[in-house]
């Protein structure tokens, strides 16, 4: 995986790296309260500050530890939003699942679908058993969409991490690749 960033493609989208050319796409859903009130994160206030991001997707790439990748539309190279793994663990077989939208694009299915690629990918190259999603209490949206592709919620883990000045609590929700089998 070091070397060759992997592109995935669904029905409507293309899911490719994000590069600092796409800066100004990814600040205007970074930079948007709404879309980062859940992520533990301060609304970005210019696109040179959202390069920090993109250096730390492809720093979590070049260390195995992780891939992110820009959500696209496939008629359009705009990125808006991304998908993927941090906290890699191979010895483990297990990720985190992360994952935010332009609110432009909300309730269109978008989110869903690039989540779908992205879990595929990681129980079919990636070698995952488990994939993890940590969801604060109040994202409801967050929380249908992991149950409604086969996460299951674990529990509460409180305080699990201090953020733009406070504690919060997660939830934990997991897959595992066997889950991708089950009757429905």
């Amino acid at each position: 995986m070091k070397n060759n960033f992997p592109n995935l493609e669904t029905d409507r989208l293309c899911l490719r790296k994000v590069t600092p050319d796409d800066a100004k796409d990814v600040y205007a859903y970074l930079s948007d309260i709404e879309v980062v009130k859940h992520m533990g994160l301060d609304p970005y206030l210019s696109p040179e500050h959202v390069l920090e991001e993109i250096n730390w997707y492809q720093s979590i790439f070049e260390e195995t530890t992780g891939i992110r990748w820009g959500i696209t539309l496939k008629n359009s190279n705009t990125v808006i939003g991304s998908c993927g793994f941090l906290n890699w663990k191979q010895k483990h077989y297990k990720a985190e699942i992360g994952y935010e939208l332009s609110k432009t694009h909300w309730g269109q299915g978008i989110a869903g679908e690039a989540l779908e690629a992205v879990i595929k990918y990681g129980f079919n190259h990636l070698n995952l058993e488990r994939i993890e999603a940590l969801i604060e209490p109040l994202n409801i949206s967050s929380q249908k969409l992991v149950e409604k592709k086969g996460f299951t919620r674990e529990g509460l883990l409180r305080h699990y991490e201090f953020t733009s000045g406070k504690f919060d609590d997660l939830y934990m929700y997991s897959i595992l690749k066997g889950d991708l089998f089950k009757e429905k």
